[in-house]
């Protein structure tokens, strides 16, 4: 292998939202790095599912746009 031709591979803290924080390795030139979903946090790995408010979004969209409907 040639020298002096690979990045360096160093030590990188992981914060994510949640609060949880990890360290893993990366060749990143950073020292820390923030995430907003981890393993700690998102629903596949927790098993919980969060809400998301689509009814509201969908009233927001059709007041918005009701107007253009072709009925």
């Amino acid at each position: 292998m040639k020298a002096n031709i690979h990045p360096d591979y160093t030590d990188l803290k992981v914060t994510c939202s949640c609060g949880n924080a990890f360290t893993t390795k990366s060749t990143m030139s950073k020292d820390a790095f923030h995430i907003e979903v981890c393993s700690e946090c998102h629903p596949f790995y927790t098993g919980k599912q969060k809400v998301v408010d689509t009814a509201g979004r969908i009233d927001k969209f059709k007041q918005k746009f009701g107007k253009f409907s072709r009925g």
